[in-house]
């Protein structure tokens, strides 16, 4: 009787072992799956959405390019410092007498820009920037897709006021992964169907409140740390992307001014 009974035990630890071990199997299985499924989704987000990005803003550069006739000998680099950027008896460059008012009707000429239409090329030669501007700050329309997003409402190129845009800082091309290199002298050239328009640094790096609108107001001044911008009219530039990498907490933003322009 005593045997039976051991029998019968032994019979029942054996399958709580078998179950367990199973149970582990499965477990250890659901695991491995799920590291793979994070590790392939690191790996799109990183990899893939960059590679994907940059190819379609680069052939979305190309392809300005040729609409607008633009000599392939011209297109990489800043606008040379010799007889390039000097401008056209009618174009005065920054600070000239009639400079505001040719610089306003030159730019006034710029139609509107559809809804995240690219419509001007940004070229940052320090950091080997070279990206699409397209109307909207739209993730998917816009910058996801590589390209830099200009704030509806803020200047156009070459216009009086505050010329913001925003662009990505990690994955979808990242166009402005290395904004935080950037330091006063730096050019970032603006280029147009009707004109190039050359802007330089003018302040590093300042980090502030995702909703510190003042950034990219026509006379851009931080409403989180007063102290930070501009207090008189001018033409600026507003480079705008989310730090610290890999984040949305905070607003990185890189002011410049409007240096010299002409038309093409």
């Amino acid at each position: 009787m005593r045997q039976g009974i051991r029998v019968v035990v032994q019979g029942r630890s054996s399958r709580r072992r078998a179950g367990l071990a199973h149970g582990l199997w499965a477990a250890a299985e659901i695991a491995v799956t799920l590291g793979v499924v994070v590790l392939l989704l690191v790996v799109h987000q990183l990899w893939w959405t960059n590679r994907q990005a940059r190819e379609g803003a680069e052939h979305k550069v190309q392809a300005m390019e040729r609409e607008w006739g633009v000599p392939a000998a011209r297109l990489p680099g800043p606008v040379e410092s010799g007889a390039e950027t000097e401008p056209a008896e009618t174009e005065p460059t920054v600070g000239g007498t009639a400079t505001g008012e040719s610089r306003d009707r030159s730019a006034a000429q710029n139609s509107a820009p559809r809804w995240d239409q690219a419509y001007a090329i940004l070229r940052v030669p320090r950091l080997g920037v070279v990206a699409p501007v397209a109307q909207g700050i739209g993730k998917r329309g816009v910058l996801d897709k590589g390209y830099v997003g200009h704030y509806p409402g803020t200047a156009q190129p070459g216009e009086a006021g505050n010329f913001a845009v925003a662009g990505h800082r990690n994955t979808h091309g990242e166009p402005f992964r290395h904004i935080n290199r950037l330091r006063g002298g730096d050019e970032v050239r603006v280029e147009t169907r009707e004109g190039v328009y050359l802007y330089v640094i003018d302040a590093s790096p300042a980090q502030t409140s995702p909703r510190d609108t003042g950034v990219i107001a026509p006379v851009p001044r931080s409403l989180v740390k007063p102290s930070a911008g501009y207090s008189e009219p001018g033409h600026y530039l507003t480079l705008t992307t989310c730090t610290p990498e890999f984040s949305s907490k905070y607003r990185l933003v890189v002011w410049g001014k409007l240096s010299s322009m002409r038309p093409r």
